[in-house]
Parts: structure tokens; C-alpha cells; sequence
């Protein structure tokens, strides 16, 4: 299992959503037996399973038989697949878009790189197992504050 926050994710070995056509990224087993409800857990098989990025697919989760996991089949909701403003960024430490926007609103600025940063030298993230993706947030925190950034500009004209 790669470590929190390190290497790139696997790319290599992709296949399609079945519902999307999307390529999908593989994600480890783990990962997905952690965020599956218990009646999606009960149809999982160990085979390789795959995440489909594509927010306006239902599907989150496939396997190369063509099982498919959706939405309401995992414990958390997944960033890429729900509407922009409110969403968990990180599932880890909590850090969301509402209370990055609230920081913008309050202080001009937003704080949650360095907390996310803080929390992963510290060796507290479980990136790999709490994210559906399974890979490290970071990036996704960095675009969050970005758009974050350029929202608060819009409102500020």
C-alpha cells in the first residue's frame, strides 16, 4: 500500500466505467472495503476495483466484472460527485470548501494547506483508506482555496 501523501497514484492500470465510460483510476481494495456501507460490502469481490471521477456518474466504484458501487452504496460523500459549495475536501481533518470560503470571507486568506501540511508531517493522514480516491487530498485543498480565491475577487468587484 503506498504511503499517505507520497507517490503518485497507480495510472497505469485503468479501465472504464461501465455506466460513464470514463476512465477510471485503481484504487486499493482496502479503500473501498472502508467507505462501502454494509450492504455493498456484502457484494464485494477481491478483485481490482476502479474509481470513476465523472461527477455527473452515480457510479463510484467498479470492478472488472462490472459491479458497480454507487453514491448511496459508501458511508461518506465523495467530493467529485457532489455539488460545489459544501463539499469535504479533506476526509482526514475535516477541511471543507464552506469553512475555506468562511476564511476568505473573514480574514482574506485560508489556512488549510498548512493545517493539512501540518497534519501529514506529523504522520496523522489516512489518505489512502479515508479518501475514496485513496490518495492524498493536498492538491484537491490547494484548487478548493484557489477557487475560493477567485470567488471572494468576484465578490469583492
Amino acid at each position: 500500500m503506498p504511503s499517505c501523501c507520497g507517490a503518485a497514484p497507480n495510472v497505469s492500470n485503468r479501465s472504464a466505467c461501465p455506466v460513464s465510460g470514463t476512465a477510471g483510476k485503481r484504487v486499493e481494495l482496502l479503500t473501498v472495503k472502508g467507505l462501502l456501507r454494509e450492504s455493498a460490502l456484502a457484494r464485494l469481490s477481491a478483485g481490482d476495483h476502479h474509481f470513476c471521477p465523472e461527477p455527473a456518474c452515480d457510479v463510484v466504484y467498479f470492478d472488472n466484472a462490472g459491479t458497480t458501487y454507487l453514491r448511496r452504496d459508501l458511508r461518506v460523500a465523495v467530493w467529485e460527485k457532489e455539488v460545489t459549495g459544501r463539499r469535504m475536501i479533506c476526509y482526514c481533518f475535516g477541511e471543507n470548501e464552506e469553512d475555506i470560503r468562511r476564511e476568505f470571507e473573514k480574514y482574506g486568506s485560508s489556512g488549510a494547506v498548512a493545517r493539512v501540511r501540518a497534519h501529514i508531517q506529523a504522520g496523522r493522514c489516512a489518505c489512502e483508506i479515508r479518501n475514496p480516491r485513496g490518495v492524498c487530498c493536498l492538491g484537491d485543498v490547494i484548487v478548493a482555496i484557489e477557487r475560493a480565491r477567485e470567488t471572494a475577487g468576484e465578490g469583492q468587484k
